[in-house]
């Protein structure tokens, strides 16, 4: 069954300077990078084109200067792009009035962002019940509702600490609850880990994945570390130069790069963090044996078949066994042999 779009956009530009839509419109809408250098604008996202779906994580990245951080601001109208339209559950926000607008991001839209931006004033559960107080809830209602946010992040018991109290990964889980508070329907987070130390940044990496395990959120993620895309992403789209050069998985990226860019990007990635069993098993069926998932990645069940010493089933998500998996197609894909010697090509 095809999974419903959640939030799209299409053809959508934003040039910063004097006069960018008179210039769009004289250029058809298509003018190149060189074209708009030349006029003196400054083209940050060129014809942007993604659908995202309901309960995906959408991995935005690219340098800095890319674009991505615009984009995801156009997506939520925080800025105005300077053409294009956006659709969230087939609806234009391009035609809402700027106060359905603030209503949408109140209640359908929660946002997490590098910094923090915590009230240092307001304890932990005011900070997380500010935006439901901004929306009209009652003190008791907010509070409780708050309290389970907080409860669901791992900061019960730091309820009336201030955020001065806390490390940086607290403070992120804190305006990773604000954000959750009002239950969005869409989650934007702009390289909300980048701030950390990398050991903090795993854990919240491992947190994210959890929460997004018992939420099923929709998210774009934006992130310039592709160690990180690859770990949370279930699509990405690579930006260059304010445009879209693929959007794809994490394991199509790393087989079928579109562009010589990507490649760059992609190639001193370690294949087992990305390629998935299904893409190296064999078409022999094995009944025998502890059974692998045909989703794993590589690197999670490497010591697992190595050790075996044998062929293993490999099993979809109704449990049915695909095909197999052997010691040999693991240590390719370990030593970096030949993606057709594992039965990929």
């Amino acid at each position: 069954m095809e999974i419903p779009v959640k939030l799209s956009c299409q053809h959508v530009w934003k040039l910063f300077g004097d006069g960018a839509e008179a210039f769009l419109s004289a250029n058809d809408n298509v003018p190149s990078l060189q074209e708009i250098k030349d006029a003196g604008l400054i083209g940050a996202v060129r014809d942007a084109n993604i659908e995202v779906r309901e309960g995906e994580i959408f991995v935005i990245m690219g340098l800095s200067g890319s674009g991505k951080s615009t984009l995801v601001r156009c997506l939520s109208r925080l800025i105005e792009p300077t053409e294009g339209e956006l659709l969230l559950e087939g609806n234009d926000l391009r035609k809402a009035s700027s106060q359905e607008m603030i209503e949408i991001r109140r209640h359908k839209m929660g946002m997490v962002f590098q910094h923090f931006a915590l009230l240092p004033h307001l304890t932990v559960l005011e900070n997380v019940a500010f935006p439901l107080d901004v929306q009209g809830m009652d003190r008791s209602a907010r509070e409780i509702k708050a309290r389970e946010v907080i409860d669901l992040v791992g900061l019960n018991g730091r309820e009336d600490y201030y955020p001065r109290e806390l490390s940086g990964g607290q403070q992120q889980r804190v305006g990773i609850a604000r954000s959750l508070a009002v239950e969005p329907d869409i989650w934007f987070l702009d390289e909300p880990f980048s701030a950390l130390d990398p050991l903090i940044r795993r854990e919240m990496q491992d947190e994210f994945m959890r929460l997004q395990a018992m939420l099923h959120k929709t998210i774009v993620f934006i992130t310039h570390d592709f160690d990180e895309a690859i770990r949370l992403a279930d699509r990405i789209a690579i930006m260059k130069d304010g445009a879209i050069i693929q959007i794809a998985t994490p394991e199509q990226l790393v087989l079928n790069p579109a562009t010589e860019y990507v490649e760059e990007f992609t190639q001193h990635i370690p294949r087992a963090k990305v390629l998935t069993v299904r893409s190296v098993m064999a078409v022999e069926r094995i009944e025998e044996g502890e059974r692998i998932d045909a989703d794993a990645r590589i690197e999670s069940i490497a010591k697992k078949v190595v050790d075996s010493g044998r062929s293993l089933p490999v099993v979809d998500k109704n449990n049915e066994v695909i095909g197999s998996i052997d010691r040999e197609a693991i240590i390719n894909v370990l030593v970096g042999g030949e993606l057709s010697a594992c039965g990929v090509g």
